[in-house]
């Protein structure tokens, strides 16, 4: 059963037959006295609760009632309808328990997604499984792990997968998040529709609402066609908002508004667009710290995480190094043609103790490199600790830098020339040698003025 709680009747009543025609059971309550000994004598799955629950007033006896029903049962789960001048009271809410925050006027089709997410969550428990289990109910298949605390992560996306629920995917640089946002999308109900990714760190402030929005011929001087933005390609599928702690001040606003009401304005046009989706974003960076700082929205914070997923780094799970270096290996067996490749017993339990600061990527990096260099099919920890200490140049071969010896920007140029060499500029290939997308190589082939003469791939 669902609880309305609202002294306007038109409100209520709005709300009470757009979730019965979805099949809902829904009572109302006008007073607080009343919304309590409902939730006493008939304990309801949710509440929809309006924080201005009295006219005139501030939202103060919303609020109010809110503590009460967070004292008498923490456990349900509260939508919070509010207008946008009210979003800081509902950033309040939510610290006090809620769970979601509508703005008023609502969308019927984005209230019903926020209900139905956290009823399927009520839903849904949590059982340890092994990753033999987990496999046969997901499609993890892109992820290597058996470690206890990535057991725990994959159960948690598999439960929540299937719910639109907003996921925040936190960890340091390398630990994977956007294989986890891809496991997400492949094992929701929208699998079978677009999965965009954006960078946000790589999107510049001037671009922002072109690259997200779209725009129409003539929206600016360089604007010669129409251009759909992401979120428009986006529609019906899943966004990945990789990279949110580095969207500036301004950017984060123009973000909030269409993830609160799921509309937008295409640039240089009035007509405002709708759009369904899922949203999941990453960071390398902790967002409660610059909330306090004042470099990132609270409401966007809140609006973002209903669920948040903590990567831990590859030094916290040296079991699943082996398990990673094998899966390499195999790989790189059919890339470069040597199917003897294999790692040594020591080698792999010297792996095992390296901190890799750039975590999955960097061993993955030190795995083919180490191939690159070593004509030896076992490959020894000598053959790996060579592209991790500073050394002279041998017979033409670059070996990996020590720390202090070049610039972050001169070991990327390097790396970047030397992968577009060896993949005879083939770009895909070099790209997915780096770890890169293609269009981000692209964008750094142009960024550090690198001459290329593309080959097909």
């Amino acid at each position: 059963m669902i609880l309305v709680i609202d002294d306007d009747i038109a409100v209520r009543t709005s709300l009470q037959l757009l979730l019965k025609s979805e099949g809902y059971e829904v009572t109302g309550a006008e007073t607080p006295a009343e919304a309590m000994r409902i939730i006493k004598h008939k304990r309801p799955e949710l509440i929809i609760l309006d924080l201005n629950f009295s006219i005139g007033t501030t939202g103060e006896e919303g609020m109010a009632l809110l503590n009460d029903i967070k004292k008498a049962d923490e456990a349900i789960p509260v939508i919070l309808l509010t207008g946008w001048g009210s979003i800081v009271l509902a950033v309040q809410g939510m610290k006090m328990g809620a769970n979601d925050f509508i703005n008023k006027p609502w969308d019927n089709g984005h209230l019903l997604q926020s209900v139905k997410t956290l009823l399927d969550l009520q839903e849904k428990s949590v059982v340890n499984r092994t990753r033999k289990q987990l496999d046969k109910d997901y499609n993890f298949q892109h992820i290597i792990g058996e470690d206890p605390q990535m057991l725990q992560i994959l159960e948690t996306i598999g439960r929540v997968a299937t719910t639109d629920a907003s996921i925040l995917i936190m960890g340091e640089s390398g630990t994977g998040k956007e294989l986890i946002a891809e496991a997400v999308h492949q094992n929701s109900l929208r699998r079978n529709k677009p999965f965009i990714k954006v960078n946000l760190g790589g999107i510049s402030t001037s671009l922002f609402e072109s690259e997200m929005f779209g725009h129409v011929r003539g929206a600016f001087t360089d604007a010669r066609f129409d251009r759909a933005g992401r979120f428009e390609m986006a529609n019906k599928g899943t966004i990945f908002l990789d990279e949110i702690g580095d969207l500036d001040a301004g950017s984060q606003v123009k973000l909030l508004r269409v993830l609160q009401d799921r509309t937008y304005e295409v640039l240089g046009s009035s007509r405002t667009k709708i759009v369904d989706l899922r949203i999941v974003c990453a960071t390398n960076k902790n967002l409660s710290v610059m909330v306090g700082s004042g470099t990132f929205r609270e409401d966007l914070l809140y609006r973002i995480n209903l669920i948040t997923v903590t990567l831990p780094a590859l030094r916290e799970r040296p079991k699943d190094i082996p398990l990673l270096v094998d899966f390499f290996i195999n790989n790189l067996k059919q890339i470069y043609n040597r199917p003897g490749l294999t790692v040594s017993k020591s080698a792999m339990k010297w792996l095992q103790q390296l901190p890799l600061p750039g975590n999955i990527r960097q061993l993955k990096n030190l795995v083919e490199r180490s191939i690159l260099v070593s004509k030896k099919n076992v490959l020894e920890i000598d053959d790996f600790r060579s592209q991790l200490e500073l050394s002279p140049q041998k017979n033409g071969n670059m070996q990996w830098p020590g720390v202090g010896s070049v610039t972050l920007e001169e070991m990327e140029i390097e790396m970047i020339k030397r992968a577009m060499l060896f993949h005879k500029n083939k770009v895909s290939r070099a790209a997915t040698a780096l770890g890169l997308t293609r269009s981000a190589l692209y964008r750094r082939l142009d960024k550090f003025e690198i001459p290329y003469d593309e080959a097909e791939d």
